[in-house]
């Protein structure tokens, strides 16, 4: 009995992905070259191949799953908002398909395209700085709302917040509690867009008061005595110094490296981060920080893309959500002015 020809099969005669041959196999091949449609439609009819009806069909119908792309998974946040969007999802009778691509391109290239094989009915997306060319490179007809970090200047569908008012503002406030020297501690600032906001709104808020600022470089890798060094030489050099760090992975770095430090806190010393949900009330000083509604982001993304999927008039197709400032005890700096 000869062998049963599979879509591995015509993959491979064609040179093509599986993924490739699935596109084609649902219509999906309007950005496909013609000579790459040929060759399968030549494999095709070279091997006598029938797809399976059912798969063929699968991504032709709804499935109520909802395929979910975070960058780092690791954070209150990125926890909070996954809540936000399951709750929601749940509510509608959607369940969730996630994966975590720690930014990496190559990882959001294969959950898309497992994801659209199992027949998501949309895609909410964290992305890296590379997602979005990629995206239009597949070619995928299905629905689309990136969250916390859209591509700049994009005009597909997106849930945020403010980083940039919000960083502005808390660099004002901590400026109005007396501190007179400032700095910026962050990885690469252009790796995805709400770090370059962040970054942005730090140092515009100083160059508009005209107080100087230094930026402390550092990653998850760089090393816990090196940062402490960078950071020590700073306080030894300026009284009514106050640290930024760009997000939450980077302050629990900044604030293990200030140990030596704590009792400056805050009238010498100024510390603000970004969110912290999970430590900051159980340490002293207590840190200011920017609190985003990450519940709420996830809510409203989720809503934006099932009134997309089901033909709703999701309204608002771009949405900014704004920030809180928590002040702890970190910047309370008693001469406020």
């Amino acid at each position: 009995m000869k062998d049963k020809v599979t879509i591995s099969n015509i993959a491979e005669l064609a040179k093509v992905s599986k993924t490739t041959v699935s596109f084609y196999l649902n219509g999906h091949f309007h950005k496909m070259s013609e000579q790459t449609r040929d060759r399968i439609r030549q494999a095709i009819e070279d091997t006598g191949f029938q797809p399976n009806a059912a798969a063929r069909s699968l991504n032709a119908k709804e499935t109520r799953l909802l395929g979910v792309i975070i960058g780092d998974i690791t954070s209150g946040f990125a926890n909070q908002l996954i809540k936000g969007i399951s709750d929601y999802a749940r509510q509608r009778d959607y369940q969730l398909i996630l994966g975590s691509s720690e930014f990496c391109n190559k990882y959001e290239r294969k959950y898309v395209q497992s994801m659209y094989n199992m027949g998501v009915d949309g895609f909410l997306i964290q992305p890296s700085p590379q997602f979005d060319t990629m995206w239009k490179g597949l070619g995928i007809e299905k629905p689309l709302v990136y969250f916390d970090s859209p591509p700049l200047d994009t005009e597909e569908m997106y849930v945020k917040t403010d980083s940039y008012q919000a960083v502005f503002d808390a660099v004002r406030r901590a400026a109005e509690r007396g501190y007179t020297r400032f700095a910026l501690v962050t990885a690469n600032p252009g790796f995805v867009v709400t770090r370059q906001e962040r970054v942005s709104g730090f140092r515009d808020c100083l160059d508009q008061l005209d107080i100087p600022y230094d930026l402390v470089p550092a990653d998850r890798d760089t090393d816990n005595a090196k940062l402490r060094t960078m950071l020590v030489d700073l306080c030894g050099k300026y009284e009514n110094l106050c640290i930024f760090a760009v997000n939450n992975w980077l302050l629990k770095k900044v604030y293990a490296a200030l140990e030596d430090y704590r009792d400056r806190i805050p009238e010498k010393l100024g510390l603000l981060g970004v969110d912290a949900f999970e430590w900051n009330d159980m340490v002293y000083p207590s840190i200011t920080t920017i609190v985003q509604p990450a519940e709420a982001e996830g809510i409203a993304a989720g809503k934006l893309l099932i009134d997309t999927i089901e033909g709703k008039n999701p309204g608002q197709t771009q949405r900014v959500l704004p920030c809180q400032l928590r002040e702890q005890t970190s910047t309370q700096k008693p001469d406020v002015k």
